[in-house]
């Protein structure tokens, strides 16, 4: 990694991150601080130490892109252990269980997550992010207590099984997951297991895709560093990939730049508008009868 006398200025932008494995998505983004030279530096959509792949940060203005981002679909590709259970539901936490499953059959496994897609009410991991009366779950685990989530729905559009393989008493299953926001591979993992009565956990993760932003355009932490050139994807560029674009004239752009509204066009919000040079200036909604703006982006690109 470069060190902070050799950073140098981005780009208001979005930076797609290979993540590598054993760092939080806050490493990440201290990282990319440093390497960018500025602390408006963001992450949307956080991903386990563990877990490796797309995870997409903002810089400068394209910071406020990130809750947009945040709730885009998701793909996985990861790897399903049968035969052990674990703490954490994952790699990372002491197996607490193990019971044979050499017997399990790929029929079998290929029905239980089948019965995982679609619209599903899923439980969380208790080692989580979530917050229980103000303290995230996993605080609450490691201190010895038992934690009930309740189950949320999500939306599992497809679970593809890439790979079975048997070794001694557990089965490895490698999986291809589209999934919405907040779902948990690690659930599915869990739940499998369950289902087949064996137990099962999470041994790796990789995320392919948020959305849009695939791994084919990323760049690792230290691709970033050595980089000459800015690699943020332009603010407007950005907003284009986020979400649908509405362009307006002089005038209305005028108008949107000062927080002001615009007639509705009875698009689904919402909707990044540009201006007639191509300048990103807002996000809108439409309610009322009118356009009318969630966040402003004042300035033109860089």
């Amino acid at each position: 990694m470069s060190s902070a006398k050799n950073s140098r200025p981005v780009t208001d932008g979005l930076i797609v991150v290979d993540k590598a494995p054993g760092m939080t998505s806050h490493d990440v983004v201290a990282k990319v601080r440093r390497i960018a030279g500025t602390r408006k530096v963001g992450h949307g959509g956080t991903l386990d130490p563990m877990a490796t792949g797309v995870l997409v940060l903002g810089v400068g203005r394209a910071t406020r892109l990130l809750t947009y981002v945040v709730g885009t679909d998701k793909v996985y590709r990861g790897t399903i252990r049968l035969g052990q259970t674990t703490v954490t539901d994952d790699a990372e936490g002491d197996v607490t269980a193990t019971t044979p499953a050499g017997h399990i059959t790929e029929e079998r496994i290929r029905a239980g997550l089948a019965a995982q897609t679609g619209a599903v009410d899923q439980v969380p991991s208790a080692v989580s992010a979530i917050k229980v009366n103000g303290v995230r779950s996993y605080h609450r685990v490691r201190q010895g207590e038992q934690v009930e989530l309740p189950a949320r729905r999500v939306t599992i559009s497809r679970i593809d099984v890439l790979n079975i393989t048997a070794v001694d008493d557990v089965i490895d299953v490698e999986v291809e997951v589209a999934c919405s926001s907040g779902t948990y591979i690690r659930a599915i993992a869990r739940d499998l297991g369950a289902g087949l009565g064996v137990g099962g956990h999470l041994t790796a993760l990789r995320r392919s895709a948020v959305g849009g932003f695939t791994l084919a355009e990323s760049y690792t932490l230290e691709q970033l560093a050595e980089l000459a050139d800015p690699v943020a994807l332009p603010l407007a560029q950005a907003l284009g990939r986020a979400m649908p674009v509405r362009t307006v004239d002089a005038d209305a752009a005028k108008t949107v730049s000062h927080g002001g509204p615009l007639p509705a066009t009875g698009q689904t919000g919402p909707y990044g508008v540009v201006g007639p040079d191509g300048a990103a200036l807002a996000v809108m909604s439409e309610r009322d009868g009118k356009a009318r703006a969630e966040i402003v982006l004042v300035g033109g690109e860089q």
